[in-house]
């Protein structure tokens, strides 16, 4: 993933321990994974329609991840992060998103940043808010374009968007980009990281927003071809459960696996301030394969199988999250 960073031993990294410290914690097939890499279409497995996904296309989820690839490396307070800016930023106003865009400035390791988050928010019959996050901004190695870390996680966030901007809502959903979840440092060695996440929490706070919000679903790096998600263990029971439950149900158990493992993510910022939120993440199996934080984190990473399974576990969710906290019914 891109925003968060994981901080594991070199010995943890060998042994592929069961306790992850962190998280590290972009339609065409020919579409460049990163400068002179193209895929072709023999080797993308296609997306089962949406039809059968709960109108989650994961194929287009996947044309928006090859999009940003395409735009090249694009760590927070860089033009190509400003491109990326853009780029989401126009698509959702394409989907009829309203949309807020949060600037602020952060001290870093390399100076005071720039950084926005871009905040798509949609009005239900309830105040009370649900939170879909991800990050956008690429790690600061030079050539790295992070196809799965963020990229992969903004598609399936964008193909939400599109979806939830277009359905009565009972809840008002909030679909966030996270700018600065990477840390600029090689290590994730706080305070240098989740800039973006902790800007929200602490604007949320203040708002007055945080006493409505409901749960809070970060996703990160699920666009991998062997993808296995553990459950996160800092994250709060009754929402990892539903998730859980849910990706079981709509037979994802092979995905959506029992095993737990612990990151640090764009999900602390909001815990610390008691909010629920579960980090929905594979960052095991990228170390395993070597291209976690590597420039091999390319387009050819990335299913569009997987970004529809985690759609699919998400829009139905939705329906689950209304039922529990509105009293509204939604379209």
């Amino acid at each position: 993933m891109s925003r968060v960073r994981a901080v594991l031993a070199s010995s943890a990294l060998l042994a592929f321990g069961l306790v992850v410290l962190g998280c590290g914690a972009s339609e065409t097939a020919t579409s460049q994974a990163s400068a002179g890499s193209p895929v072709s279409a023999a080797q993308v497995p296609a997306a089962p329609p949406a039809s059968s996904t709960g109108g989650f296309d994961g194929q287009r989820a996947y044309q928006y991840v090859a999009d940003i690839v395409a735009i090249g490396p694009h760590s927070a307070g860089t033009e190509g992060n400003h491109r990326v800016q853009q780029y989401i930023i126009g698509k959702l106003k394409s989907f009829g998103c309203p949309v807020d865009q949060e600037d602020f400035h952060t001290p870093s390791p390399i100076g005071t940043v720039a950084m926005e988050n871009i905040v798509a928010k949609i009005p239900g019959a309830s105040p009370d808010i649900v939170l879909l996050t991800t990050h956008y901004d690429s790690k600061l190695i030079p050539g790295f374009v992070g196809a799965n870390d963020g990229g992969s996680s903004t598609g399936v966030a964008l193909e939400m968007a599109r979806l939830l901007c277009a359905r009565k809502n009972a809840l008002s959903f909030w679909i966030v980009f996270f700018d600065g979840e990477e840390a600029f440092n090689f290590d994730w060695v706080d305070p240098d990281n989740t800039y973006g996440s902790r800007e929200l929490a602490a604007r949320m706070a203040v708002s007055g927003d945080l006493a409505r919000m409901k749960a809070m679903l970060l996703i990160d790096m699920i666009g991998g071809r062997d993808l296995t998600i553990k459950r996160e263990s800092s994250s709060t029971k009754w929402l990892t459960d539903m998730v859980w439950s849910t990706a079981a149900r709509l037979g994802y158990q092979n995905t959506f696996v029992p095993a737990q493992s612990t990151i640090e993510d764009d999900h602390l910022p909001f815990l610390a301030r008691k909010a629920a939120a579960v980090d929905i993440i594979d960052l095991e199996t990228p170390i395993r394969e070597g291209f976690w934080h590597t420039n091999a984190d390319t387009l050819d990473k990335v299913s569009p199988v997987s970004l529809a399974i985690v759609g699919h576990v998400l829009v139905e969710v939705v329906p689950q999250l209304e039922q529990k906290f509105s009293s509204g019914k939604p379209a």
